[in-house]
Parts: C-alpha cells; structure tokens; sequence
C-alpha cells in the first residue's frame, strides 16, 4: 500500500495539473454510506431473475461480468442481449438517502483550481442526482456518463480517449480519482496523474498495479484537503 502523505509530494501533483476527474461511485462519496450496496443488490436480483439462477450463482455471475467486460451490463449485453435503457432504470431504483451533503467535499472542491468533471460507468440522471445530494452539483463542468461514452465502459482505452475529446482534456494537466484501480491504468498511459481511492473491496484492488498509481487514500475528501494544504 502506499503513504499517500508521501505521495502528495509526487512530483506528477504539480502546479501544471489543472483538470480534475472524478469517478462517482465510491469515489465522491464513502462507500461506508452505502448506496452503492443499493445497487449491487438489484444487480444482482436483475441477474438472478434474468438467468434463474440462486443468489449465490447470480453473484458469481455479476462480479465476473465486471471483471471481465468492465461492467456487469456490459456482460449481460454481449452475453444476453440486455436491453442496457431497462437495465439502468432498474438497477438504479435506489432509496438515495444514505447520501447526505458533504460540507468537507464542497469545501476542498471550491477550493481545488481548475476544470472539474465526472467520469462514471453510471448514468447521467443518477450521477446528478448524488452529486445534488452531496450538495456539488455546480462544482462540476460536466458528467461524462456510459451513454456518453456509447456503453462501452472504463477501463476501455477508446472510453478515455472519447472522455478526452468530447472535453478537450489535456491528459499531461489531469488527475484522476477512482475506486478501481483498474480504472487508473489507461489514465496512467495517457498521462494523467492517478489516485487510488481504496475502499477494500475486491474488485476494488482487482488488476492493482502500484507502478500505476500515484498515490492512494482510503477517502477522497481527506486526500484532498490534505493535497490543498501541503
């Protein structure tokens, strides 16, 4: 693991990085609040009532897709011809309450200078509506959502490279935040300065790569703060 402390003081962190990009889920929000476990859970319903298949099954399922096609839709449209429009309306059903506004966040991210954009896996409508309830919804130039990016999902290369052009993002002035690590590799390959918000999961740490990863913290709002004050 490493010292994140150390790492703000990587050189890649300096004054020349002036675009900032955030993963949503479990990266802008702690995952100990647990929306995302929301989710998960109607994933894996989705998967168990679609394949018939007991929850035990239907999990293995559901986190193999997202291992090997990115997503689990992305899993389920090659695999099953998944209607991805019901898909997301379903499995984004959620009770949003767990999320509440994050005084701290909106303090660092008013006071980080630069561009601010969203770069999820989810769609849209969802991710505006955490970043609302966070209470950051005006902090962020934009959501780069997987319509956006034509279903296809991170960590596809030709995802970032789209990201990159539709925003006109110089990949030599950005950092990245993101909760898979995964996620950092084709950031890291472009450019990007990358920090790895470990929430301990599995599939969280699933491909790590520590040549990859510029520096890591276990909650982003910390990271930051910390970063805004060396």
């Amino acid at each position: 693991m490493l010292d994140q402390n150390r790492n703000l003081f990587h050189p890649i962190f300096d004054d020349k990085r002036d675009t900032w990009v955030f993963d949503l889920d479990n990266t802008l929000y702690a995952a100990d609040c647990d929306l995302f476990s929301q989710i998960d859970r109607n994933i894996g319903a989705y998967v168990q009532k679609l394949l018939d298949l007991p929850p035990d099954e239907a999990r293995k399922v559901q986190k193999g897709y997202l291992l090997s096609h990115g997503t689990t839709l992305r899993g389920l449209m090659a695999e099953h011809n998944v209607d991805p429009y019901g898909y997301l309306a379903e499995v984004h059903d959620i009770d949003f309450s767990p999320i509440e506004q994050d005084p701290a966040l909106r303090t660092a991210l008013e006071k980080l200078e630069g561009r601010k954009l969203v770069f999820t896996n989810a769609d849209a409508p969802y991710a505006r509506e955490v970043l609302k309830r966070l209470g950051v919804d005006d902090q962020f130039e934009a959501v780069f959502d997987i319509h956006s990016a034509e279903l296809e999902p991170k960590p596809k290369r030709e995802v970032y490279d789209k990201f990159l052009r539709d925003h006109d993002v110089n990949p030599a002035r950005a950092v990245m935040f993101e909760d898979m690590a995964r996620n950092l590799i084709p950031a890291h390959a472009l450019g990007m300065g990358t920090v790895w918000v470990n929430t301990g999961t599995p599939w969280g740490e699933a491909d790590h790569d520590a040549d990859k990863i510029h520096a890591e913290t276990p909650l982003l709002t910390d990271w930051l703060h910390a970063f805004l004050n060396r």
